[in-house]
């Protein structure tokens, strides 16, 4: 929005009022956001933000005089309504900068002096009233790419804690789908970069347009980032962060997001901890699919949220600890001593009730430790936040001696690395009142007798208090007037009240201050005195407090990075407490993991159906993948559980690699790379991908990325072209994974022809969902076991549902008509009857292919573009048909 230095008034350049001057001195600096601009009680919107700001929050639009310079709109919120305000506007993704009064109006010579104070983005919220307290708020920059390849940095300004780590475009997608950034910041080019890497998504389907906040190439350059980081961490060389080796992206990508949160906070930000920079190898990694099909923090259904994984974990006590719980859950471990590291802990909190008991109850007086550290070292602070840190730290006494005698490594590390901040507490217990209100402002926060000079001040506004309430007695019997009363308002202060009807008593020496309907106000030259006393007093008692307060919060400030060392202690043990408080609850048992490749699980629950079924009616299941059965075909009607089975097993998979127990009789779980899903699909117009693309795009993704020690759950592929088309593509997809994979694999469909592949396959092995037919009827009995299934039932289905008789007896005589004309015997014998490999052995292939193969394994997919791997594939068929020709 440009903004003019004047303004029109038929037709004739006129000069703006100083306020209005002053205004657009602020906004032009402040052109991407809206200036809430204080005056007086209230913070105006002026011009386009007024207009902007009465359409988004429904304000009145008026206007405002500007001298000669006519008038400009105007809308404005009451000062103490401002948060809000805010709230709902960084719920849009708005960004707003504040603009206080940074002077006293009553001594300011011109103009009252402003400033922005704060600017508020949604990545940068600081106030507990606009942030989740079980979600982290991140703000997120991500570098341009080079070879494919970005930097991303994270940082969540209400907790202090940032993180980055290189990887490809492909990887990027997955990445922000676990840190769920309310506000990414790119370079200004970084679109025509992106567009450039023909990546297989569409960058509004990675960071929609909302969320994204651009900014000039300088913050995206090595040298500012370097310089940022030594400037922010004072250290002569980044080395020492921990950044030595680290990817020049990784760099630009931290520095970009130091640069810009100086900018909106040009005050400093004295909270952030050392960048932690995430390696390859330590934590799995969730795509897009694995995480909304197994609905671990968001239900695939909006509204159910009690049908996610979390929501049946999360037994968190303290804030922290559920950010912690929820960062379990979507980075899973992939260091098997790690794993097994968390599960003792787990186990000694199970055996040991009564502690994990007393552990809980301690930490569930326990506040967001990391949150009001973040408030500290952003100067925002309140009395009574100095309040709940220091009874929080309190508590940490009670879990230190509890703890004495554990047993497991994490457990002792844990407990003995809690700092109790005894120095700290007994700062703020000395100092602070336990009734101090929420505002510094109100007073009475400094404790009596840790100041003489304060509570010097504090007695003669007393005394003063005292004379003047003795006063209405003593007058009263000098005057005789049993009406007079002693009164005080902001306006004219203290004053003598006489009714009307007594004004005739009234002595010599009273001096009138105002007159009212039915009474007149004076006051007396001793009055006068000590209204004065207690106004010196009380001025001299708010800036002492003021001054106290702050020199105290600063003393705090200075050990910041020890309050956060200690809120991560206690927020892992949260979470090992909670693990070990559903698993006794729910009866889960401790996962054998380790390195072989046999998945074994017997009588598994799916965690969050089981919860959401009447007690006890959760009927279990037995699951085995191994070398001689990598691969189970699971047929069986709709509506039996075959999806119910797959996501079972992969959140039993992914809870036994957070560390927790699992739902479950027993459970030998396999160390795995990556769990993979593609279950249903649903039609994507937006993007312009039907359910058949849509599938087939999932199922490259899955093919690509998968290794031997992957588990992939697939249920069902091919379903939205022909049954001919469908079936082979399936088959197809089965035995490359098999045969070029190797990994553990659920595949769930209705093509009961890939059940021949047991046949074929050694690793391949059937299962279905077993039911009973009574007549027309036929029940569910969700239990799974070997075999296949020759049928869908989905007439069953159809008629459960609700259709018309009429359309279940066509049906009916439709399908035995189809089952005449073509058995699956004869469908089957058109099947292969070898394997991929031999089908076509290595080596062997005729020579007018070589060719192909050569060009296919010298191509560069992730630099392909759609359109040129199809004119690539038109080619190809063009020049096989004119070989079938020859």
């Amino acid at each position: 929005m440009k903004i003019p230095n004047m303004t029109t008034n038929h037709d004739k350049e006129v000069e703006d009022t100083p306020l209005m001057k002053q205004w657009r001195e602020v906004k032009s600096k402040q052109q991407d956001a809206l200036v809430f601009f204080r005056v007086g009680d209230f913070y105006e919107l002026f011009c386009e933000d007024a207009e902007k700001g009465s359409k988004l929050l429904g304000l009145t639009l008026t206007s405002r005089n500007n001298g000669a310079a006519s008038r400009v709109p105007l809308a404005g919120v009451p000062a103490k309504a401002l948060d809000g305000y805010l709230e709902r506007l960084i719920g849009m993704g708005q960004k707003v900068a504040i603009c206080d009064q940074v002077e006293d109006p009553a001594v300011a010579k011109g103009i009252v002096k402003r400033e922005v104070t704060e600017t508020v983005t949604p990545g940068t919220i600081l106030n507990d009233n606009l942030l989740s307290s079980k979600k982290n708020n991140f703000l997120v920059a991500i570098t341009e790419p080079v070879q494919n390849f970005v930097g991303l940095a994270s940082v969540d300004l209400s907790t202090g804690e940032i993180t980055a780590k290189k990887l490809s475009v492909l990887e990027m997608q997955g990445e922000l789908g676990c840190l769920d950034p309310k506000e990414v910041l790119l370079s200004v080019s970084f679109e025509k970069s992106f567009a450039e890497c023909h990546s297989v998504f569409q960058l509004d389907e990675i960071i929609p347009a909302d969320v994204r906040t651009h900014r000039n190439s300088h913050l995206f350059e090595y040298d500012s980032a370097y310089e940022a980081l030594r400037s922010q961490y004072k250290r002569r060389d980044i080395e020492t962060l921990g950044l030595k080796g680290a990817d020049n992206q990784v760099v630009i990508a931290i520095g970009a997001l130091l640069l810009y949160l100086e900018e909106i906070r040009p005050q400093g930000v004295l909270h952030l901890k050392d960048p932690r920079i995430e390696e390859d190898g330590i934590t799995m990694s969730l795509d897009d699919m694995t995480r909304r099909n197994l609905e671990l923090v968001d239900a695939l259904r909006p509204g159910q949220e009690e049908a996610t994984l979390i929501s049946v974990l999360d037994e968190t006590l303290t804030p922290m600890g559920a950010r912690t719980l929820r960062r379990w859950l979507l980075k899973p471990l992939l260091q098997l001593e790690k794993i097994l590291e968390r599960q003792t802990g787990v186990q000694e909190l199970i055996k040991s009730k009564d502690l994990r008991i007393r552990f809980r109850a301690a930490l569930n007086q326990i506040n967001d430790l990391e949150r009001l550290a973040g408030r500290l070292g952003s100067n925002r602070t309140t009395p009574r936040g100095l309040l709940a840190l220091g009874g929080s730290l309190k508590k940490l006494p009670y879990i230190r001696d509890e703890g004495t005698h554990l047993e497991s490594k994490i457990l002792r590390s844990l407990v003995s690395g809690m700092d109790l901040m005894e120095d700290v507490v007994g700062l703020i217990e000395v100092a602070i009142d336990v009734d101090a209100p929420a505002n510094l402002s109100d007073g009475q926060v400094i404790r009596g007798g840790y100041s003489r000079e304060l509570d010097e001040l504090r007695e003669t506004r007393n005394e003063a208090k005292d004379l003047i309430a003795n006063l209405q007695a003593s007058e009263r019997e000098r005057t005789g007037i049993n009406s007079l009363k002693v009164g005080f308002n902001k306006v004219f202060g203290y004053y003598l009240e006489v009714t009307k009807s007594n004004l005739g008593k009234v002595p010599q020496d009273y001096i009138r201050k105002q007159t009212l309907a039915n009474a007149e106000r004076y006051f007396t030259p001793e009055l006068k005195e000590w209204e004065e006393r207690v106004f010196v007093a009380e001025d001299g008692i708010v800036a002492l407090e003021i001054s106290i307060f702050k020199a105290v919060r600063s003393a705090v400030e200075l050990e910041v990075e020890r309050i956060q060392k200690t809120a991560y202690q206690v927020a892992r043990l949260d979470v090992l407490s909670t693990l070990a408080h559903v698993a006794d609850h729910r009866g889960y048992v401790m996962p054998q993991v380790d390195l072989d490749f046999t998945l074994d699980i017997k009588g598994g629950r799916h965690p969050v159906v089981e919860v959401m079924m009447p007690e006890g009616s959760f009927i279990p299941n037995d699951l085995r993948l191994e070398e001689s059965g990598r691969i189970i075909i699971l047929t069986g009607p709709n509506m039996a559980g075959k999806s119910t089975i797959l996501r079972q097993a992969g959140l039993i998979v992914l809870m036994a690699h957070m560390g927790s127990y699992v739902p479950a009789e027993s459970a030998k779980i396999p160390l795995v790379d990556r769990i993979f899903t593609r279950v249903g699909a649903s039609d994507n117009l937006a993007q312009a991908q039907s359910t058949f693309m849509l599938e087939m795009t999932e199922t490259a993704s899955i093919i690509r990325n998968a290794t031997e020690r992957s588990l992939i759950l697939l249920d069902e592929i091919g379903r939205g072209t022909s049954t001919y088309d469908g079936v082979s593509i399936a088959w197809a997809v089965t035995e490359y994974i098999h045969e070029r994979i190797g990994a553990k694999t659920i595949f769930a469909t209705h093509y009961h022809e890939l059940t021949e592949l047991s046949r074929i396959l050694k690793g391949v092995k059937n299962m279905t969902m077993e039911i009973r037919e009574s007549g027309e009827e036929i029940i569910f009995l969700r239990f799974l076991k070997e075999g296949g299934s020759d049928r869908s039932y989905g007439i069953h289905v159809a008629r459960l549902a609700g259709l018309p008789k009429e359309i279940i007896v066509r049906s009916r005589q439709l399908l035995e008509k189809m089952e005449e004309d073509v058995s699956v015997s004869s469908y089957n014998q058109a099947m292969p009857t070898e394997p991929m490999e031999a089908v076509h052995p290595s080596g062997r292939h005729e020579p007018e292919h070589r060719k192909i193969i050569e060009e296919l394994r010298d191509l560069d997919l992730d630099s392909v573009t759609p359109r040129e791997a199809l004119n690539w594939l038109f080619e190809v068929r063009q020049d096989m048909k004119s070989d079938d020709l020859n």
